[in-house]
């Protein structure tokens, strides 16, 4: 797992207030996300070609 001491957390500035996932991408060969609620939980970490393909397929199917 990566040090996430330094991640930086960011949320969508489309996320409504309180709903939504926090991504940090600027952690070494993996994308973190986890909950804006629950910052302590539980996390999930993704390759950086998933995480880009994820992101792609959203934007394409007008998700974002």
């Amino acid at each position: 797992m990566s040090d996430l001491t330094n991640a930086r957390w960011r949320k969508s500035s489309r996320s409504a207030e309180g709903e939504c996932v926090e991504v940090a991408d600027d952690l070494d060969g993996v994308v973190g996300v986890r909950d804006s609620k629950d910052i302590a939980g539980p996390l999930l970490f993704f390759g950086p070609t998933q995480w880009r393909s994820f992101v792609e397929t959203i934007k394409a199917d007008g998700l974002s």
